[in-house]
């Protein structure tokens, strides 16, 4: 593995074309994944929960709002 050390001493174009090919790989892995049938159950209960309350929902600028908050 190539330390930390070693990756801050390249030019700076380099570091972020690492970063963004990184970025990528992560995103292709999060997005590769079997819908089980204990995954699509947990969706199928949860649309449920929401359905009959739909006041437990958070809107989607709240919970940018908190990924936001943890990443500082």
């Amino acid at each position: 593995m190539i330390a930390l050390d070693e990756l801050k001493k390249l030019p700076i174009e380099e570091r972020w074309q690492i970063v963004e090919e990184l970025t990528r790989s992560i995103e292709e892995e999060e997005n590769d994944f079997e819908e089980s049938p204990e995954f699509i159950a947990e969706i199928r209960a949860r649309s449920a929960r929401l359905k009959a309350d739909p006041s437990s929902g958070v809107s989607w600028e709240t919970v940018e709002k908190r990924i936001q908050a943890r990443r500082g």
